[in-house]
């Protein structure tokens, strides 16, 4: 194969056919949800131990994040709110449970940056219904 019929295969695999959807993806391997909302480009934040987040260049509006972390902390939620209610559906759990429980955790920031973050992703999350397929057996673990 040609370097030229090499370029070629590459990037006819990289045309998107139709509008974007937004996308979720969970990495077992490393235990992390990747989110994005839009096809903007996008900067990265760190929030917080747990959420990077992307900031949309041209909108400067929330656009996805990066989840680390997942399953140690889902076990640590369910441990220390034991009220609190995470359901897995068809292998699925809804990002927009994972930042409902840090906006809850949030409210300690004093200067409230996390709150917004947060109260934002949600909204996302809510907006785009995503979900991300996870292994019900890391949570549980």
């Amino acid at each position: 194969m040609m370097n030229s019929e090499f370029e070629q295969f590459v990037f006819s695999g990289a045309v998107r056919e139709g509008p974007f959807e937004p996308i979720s993806h969970y990495d077992p391997d490393g235990d992390c949800i990747e989110f994005i909302a839009s096809d903007e480009s996008f900067r990265r934040e760190r929030v917080d131990s747990l959420v990077t987040v992307y900031i949309g260049r041209e909108s400067g509006d929330v656009m996805g994040c990066f989840i680390k972390g997942v399953s140690k902390h889902v076990r640590a939620m369910l441990q220390t709110h034991p009220g609190y209610k995470v359901e897995i559906h068809d292998g699925s759990i809804r990002l927009e449970v994972l930042f409902a429980f840090q906006l809850t955790e949030s409210y300690r920031d004093p200067e409230g940056t996390k709150v917004r973050v947060y109260k934002k992703l949600k909204a996302v999350a809510e907006q785009t219904k995503a979900e991300a397929k996870v292994d019900p057996m890391l949570i549980a673990a």
